[in-house]
């Protein structure tokens, strides 16, 4: 063997299991993974509780009740003597709710987060304030840090790490996460859930399912949401982040879908084998740039362009192929690497789509590029979006969107409130709501706009959109169309339908950039806040 040969990197073993890293700290496929026998008993466990958690009980824990009463109270109140029926009621209610919930901790800052990816579901004045509630939130003692590790191995801290740092890199509602080296001198990502989180989480439910039937039509936020419907949908998404064996488990199946796909433009850090349990996550290291650090990627000579359309289609691909995608993308859970692949951590909320709800959301991409609207609308039904009774044809007819596009920059603002108004009018008399994996996929999708601002403002939107629906067709086509019952030929992009869902007539632009959109988006929101939304 020559020095050559010796000195070639070995290939890590289990890249065929998972889009993982080439600097491999110990093996998926050679190590028994203790904790994963139990997941699918626990993912059922958890599915069994959610009834009993939502259904609303005749008390709510007293104490937790009267704190978030208080709490609530006092910012509802201020808000009816001084805003309320002003031209500053929504924005006035929307802010002392997300104050709040920031007051209450973790379970209301996650429910803010929920509500932040309701663009077109909530106000619009109720969204923004939610995208400003922190994520961050003050860091755990060192010393419960330790207390938490101690007991959920079982044996002396220094029995397991080397090393570990006391400040966090990152403290969050449920969970923080510290930077440590193992006794084998792996360096690793610990995350070590907030003593005493589950219970308060479930007694916080608990309140909202007792609350929830009491706020119906009181407050003028619920837009397409009521309620006790957004309790059911924050209770399904918050529970699975409570136990990290689940989270790990969510890792495998999102490396396995990258590999199946041959999208090797992420990477996946690998649990340990060992070193996961109900509170804690031990995983591989992983670093980089900020998601949002154009400046510092371009100054690395990296294709922040190209970085953003991986990072699309690894999320589009991912659902609608294999049904399962990271379900909380933002700027804190990606990380560019010096090669330009992109890092996903915190894997506590992941879509999972039953095969109909997949199917669902291949033929709501399908109408969308073809400019189907009954078929974009009869995709929504299925995914539970609208009931399932629902006549499709009188849903187009009533909403108007089987008519030719408008513009809304065109519209006089009177006539721009009077058709959203009748619009939402429209959607609460049909039973519209937002199912979890709809409200993920969106959540999603407004991240992704966002980054484009940073990553490629001058991106050409009506280009991606050809970029990626031939992506779809080119290496996914055949299989697509046989799973819808399509033949090849009837999938056709329609690019006057995409343009027509931003918000152009087709006939009048060729070119659309994300700096242009976002300038049209700018007009629109000015000139609706001169017209309150009563």
């Amino acid at each position: 063997m020559t020095l050559q040969q010796s000195q070639r990197p070995i290939e890590p073993d289990d890249l065929h299991l998972g889009s993982f890293s080439s600097q491999q700290p110990w093996s998926i496929s050679s190590n028994k993974l203790l904790w994963l026998p139990q997941v699918t008993q626990l993912r059922q466990a958890q599915a069994r509780s959610l009834p009993g958690l939502t259904k609303p009980p005749k008390l709510p824990p007293l104490r937790r009740a009267i704190t978030v009463i208080r709490t609530l109270g006092l910012s509802v109140g201020v808000w009816a003597v001084k805003e309320r029926g002003t031209d500053r009621s929504r924005a006035g209610i929307s802010r002392r709710i997300r104050v709040s919930a920031e007051r209450l901790g973790p379970t209301y800052i996650k429910l803010a987060q929920i509500i932040s990816a309701g663009e077109g579901v909530f106000p619009r004045e109720l969204v923004d304030e939610c995208r400003k509630c922190r994520d961050q939130v003050p860091a755990v003692p060192y010393s419960t840090v330790v207390e938490v590790l101690e007991a959920e191995f079982g044996r002396p801290l220094q029995e397991v790490f080397q090393s570990i740092d006391p400040t966090p890199l990152a403290a969050a509602s449920i969970a923080q996460v510290h930077r440590a080296v193992l006794v084998s001198g792996e360096e690793v990502a610990v995350k070590v859930q907030r003593p005493g989180i589950n219970d308060l989480v479930r007694k916080d439910l608990k309140v909202l399912a007792w609350l929830a039937p009491l706020l119906v039509g009181r407050i003028p936020v619920s837009a397409l949401a009521n309620p006790p419907a957004l309790v059911d949908l924050f209770a399904e998404t918050i529970i699975e982040e409570l136990d990290f064996r689940i989270e790990a488990s969510n890792m495998l199946d999102i490396a396995r879908v990258f590999s199946e796909l041959d999208q090797r433009g992420f990477v996946v850090p690998r649990p340990h084998p060992t070193l996961v349990t109900k509170r804690v996550l031990v995983m591989e290291f992983m670093g980089g740039f900020n998601f949002d650090d154009a400046k510092g990627m371009k100054e690395a000579g990296l294709d922040t362009e190209a970085i953003l359309k991986t990072a699309m289609l690894g999320f589009l691909e991912g659902a609608f192929l294999h049904g399962v995608f990271h379900g909380d993308l933002h700027g804190g859970n990606l990380f560019v690497q010096p090669d330009g692949r992109l890092a996903l951590i915190d894997f506590g909320i992941t879509g999972r789509l039953s095969e109909s709800d997949r199917l669902a959301f291949l033929r709501m991409m399908m109408s969308t590029t073809t400019n189907s609207v009954s078929g974009q609308v009869s995709a929504l039904r299925d995914l539970g979006a609208l009931p399932a009774d629902t006549d499709i044809d009188e849903v187009v007819r009533e909403l108007g969107i089987d008519k030719g596009p408008v513009d809304p920059t065109k519209m006089e603002p009177e006539e721009m409130v009077a058709e959203l108004q009748r619009l939402i009018k429209a959607l609460l008399s049909y039973g519209a709501r937002l199912p979890k994996p709809l409200m993920l996929y969106i959540k999603n999708l407004i991240f992704l706009d966002g980054a484009i601002a940073s990553l490629a403002p001058e991106l050409d939107m009506f280009a991606v959109v050809t970029e990626i629906a031939t992506h779809f067709a080119t290496n996914h086509g055949a299989t697509i169309t046989s799973q819808l019952g399509m033949a090849n030929a009837e999938w056709k992009l329609d690019l006057d339908g995409a343009k027509a869902a931003f918000g152009v007539d087709p006939a009048d632009m060729d070119r659309l950039t994300y700096s242009e959109l976002q300038e049209r988006r700018t007009l629109i929101r000015k000139r609706l806040a001169k017209h309150h939304l009563s």
